[in-house]
């Protein structure tokens, strides 16, 4: 028995192909309406699997060429992140046979496709599935410097294994050990869904935080763009949240925050904390913002500021996180920035041994602070000297 399934972002079709193909089903998958309907042609599936919005033709305008272009009666099943009532009327009065809203498990996707067009005859006894399918597709960026000891490769496999619509991006930080090789391994396999950005030279954390970040930004199927730390002092689960956060809100950016408070795991060490303390204060001055944790190794982004973000090169290699922040606010104003801005306190964040930023260097960050607050007034300068010039001249 045949399923072609048709949507944009190719994180939902891999996994919802992979179990259909366990199931003992034949199944064709694309990423445009178009080719889409030319698979439909030649295939000449027993099932047709549609995503509603999708750049260029919709999933009506597929099924319309179904009922009506072809006067097929193929089994359709929709699968949208729409749950508008008046999508969902005009789907059935086209012709749909079901309708079903992400996010929801393989195991009822499943359910469905056997109760449309029955169990294939040579079904495989496969268990059941824990993946859910989302309705966002989220990219991650992870830098890596010598974490060949560090990286907790079980880990990110396993969620990306659970999760669906999540893709990894392991930057290597032109490494000394054997960092490239590990992440390599844990690529292998899992191309669709993991990708190694190599940097021959070390540039920092902050240029390989940046250049991750807009590769990332050329894949269209990606809805939000992230970054977390190797050692996952924050945890994916808590990173998960972030992406909840953005996807039911208007905020551009949301971050982490390292808030210690009941119901949370939150632990520092105590030399640390304290220099913490005094650093978020300047940095508050600086930002004229009230962020408890701006250096949180965890945020998420709408790709509509990504170029904003990480255009260009950052002023220093460890506190790139007040610049986001300080570029939001010139390129948007204060007060509409702050508007964009999300704190979002971790539920668990863990102080990793062998952390990259030693005592000494949290010291050399206020210098740093300084050079952030000079280099952002020129800055601002120049934005406000151009706009002066800009209405003289209308």
């Amino acid at each position: 028995m045949k399923v072609l399934a048709i949507d944009d972002q190719q994180l939902v079709l891999l996994p919802l192909q992979k179990r259909l193909v366990e199931l003992g089903y034949e199944v064709k998958i694309e990423t445009e309406g178009n080719k889409g309907m030319e698979t439909f042609n030649s295939f000449q599936p027993d099932l047709v699997i549609v995503d509603i919005n999708m750049p260029g033709i919709s999933g009506l305008e597929i099924v319309k060429h179904i009922r009506i272009t072809k006067n097929a009666q193929t089994p359709i099943m929709v699968l949208s992140g729409d749950t508008k009532d008046e999508t969902i009327t005009e789907g059935f009065e086209l012709g749909i046979n079901d309708y079903m809203k992400k996010p929801l498990s393989l195991n009822e996707i499943s359910a469905r496709v056997k109760r449309l067009i029955g169990a294939p005859v040579m079904q495989n006894e496969v268990a059941k599935s824990n993946v859910m399918i989302q309705e966002r597709c989220v990219g991650v960026v992870i830098p890596c410097y010598n974490e060949e000891e560090r990286l907790l490769s079980e880990e990110f496999i396993t969620y990306i294994d659970k999760n669906s619509g999540y893709h990894l991006c392991f930057v290597n930080d032109g490494s000394k050990d054997k960092t490239l090789e590990v992440l390599k391994d844990l690529q292998k396999g899992r191309e669709d869904f993991i990708t190694v950005y190599d940097c021959e030279k070390n540039g920092g954390k902050a240029e390989a935080v940046r250049l991750g970040m807009l590769h990332m930004a050329k894949k269209e199927d990606l809805d939000y763009i992230g970054f977390l730390d190797a050692d996952l002092s924050t945890d994916l689960a808590d990173f998960d949240d972030l992406v909840k956060t953005i996807e039911t809100s208007d905020f551009k950016i949301v971050s982490g925050s390292r808030i210690s408070r009941m119901g949370a795991n939150i632990t520092k060490e105590s030399a640390r904390k304290i220099i913490s303390l005094t650093i978020n204060f300047i940095i508050r001055k600086i930002l004229k913002m009230d962020f408890k944790d701006t250096q949180c190794g965890a945020k998420i982004f709408r790709k509509d500021v990504i170029d904003i973000a990480f255009g260009k090169k950052f002023v220093t290699q460890w506190i790139f996180d007040v610049e986001i922040f300080k570029r939001m606010s010139l390129h948007f104003g204060l007060k509409e920035a702050k508007a964009m801005l999300c704190e979002q306190p971790l539920k668990r964040w863990i102080h990793a041994d062998g952390s990259k930023l030693s005592m000494k260097d949290s010291v050399k960050i206020v210098g740093q602070l300084a050079q952030i607050a000079w280099v952002y007034r020129a800055k601002k300068q120049t934005v406000k000297l151009e706009k002066e010039t800009a209405l003289h001249t209308v």
